[in-house]
């Protein structure tokens, strides 16, 4: 007895927690003993493994700064507004991360574009994908605070690392200069290689107007539409439907 509460506490010691878990139930009353002695050390391995898993996915999630909590399985479709479920299923697949294709998902405010692309971001975070999800605006504000402190380019490699950046309310605010040369920085790092999720209120044919300046406008757009994929969200907000109900 004495030989287990010394391995738990190594166990304990070396922050193998799964295995913590398992060997501790099997002490408390969980039979193993019709398992041999590899079957045994694969359980515990197994423990192990899943621990540290589910430990990173909980890491990525909170990294990835969701405003909701979402998820593929969870999408509503029993609502007419134009989203197609085979579409869904296939970009839950993230061959569009992998690929370092865009998404556009556009429609009126409450049609659900933030959800819908929270739950694409969940599912990468489940498949140990690097995820950041931010506000348009506020990114671009926190980028312009950076450049005055010196870190943007710490900030800008940061974006650049993660597999799918998720920007929420895109073009709601006419970009400034430095807003725009910020937005050409990142979209420049990213182009082909890594995957970026816009959501707008704003028709994907009036982004050009609130990008402004002809010149970078035509830069951004030229690298971000053309592999983009697009979903059109159609009729009223989803909230005011559930008020209702």
């Amino acid at each position: 007895m004495d030989m287990n509460k010394e391995t738990l506490e190594r166990m304990r010691q070396m922050h193998l927690w799964g295995m913590h878990t398992a060997f501790k139930s099997s002490l408390d009353g969980y039979s193993a003993d019709s398992m041999t002695n590899d079957q045994f050390i694969s359980w515990l391995v197994s423990y192990e493994w899943d621990d540290r898993c589910n430990k990173m996915i909980a890491r990525l999630i909170k990294n990835a700064s969701f405003r909701y909590d979402a998820s593929i399985e969870d999408i509503d479709y029993s609502i007419d507004r134009n989203l197609d479920k085979n579409m869904i299923d296939r970009l839950a697949d993230l061959s569009f991360v992998r690929e370092g294709k865009n998404l556009f998902i556009t429609g009126c405010t409450g049609t659900g574009k933030s959800y819908i692309a929270t739950a694409l971001g969940v599912k990468a975070c489940q498949k140990n994908m690097k995820v950041l999800y931010a506000n348009t605006y506020r990114l671009m504000g926190k980028l312009k605070v950076a450049k005055a402190r010196g870190d943007i380019l710490k900030e800008l490699k940061r974006i650049e690392k993660t597999d799918l950046l998720i920007l929420e309310d895109f073009c709601m605010h006419p970009f400034d200069a430095g807003s725009r040369m910020s937005l050409m920085d990142i979209i420049e790092d990213r182009y082909w290689r890594k995957s970026t999720v816009l959501t707008s209120q704003v028709p994907v044919k009036d982004w050009y107007e609130v990008i402004g300046d002809k010149t970078v406008a035509d830069a951004i757009l030229d690298r971000l539409v053309h592999n983009a994929l697009r979903i059109e969200l159609k009729g009223e907000s989803l909230r005011k439907l559930q008020g209702m109900k």
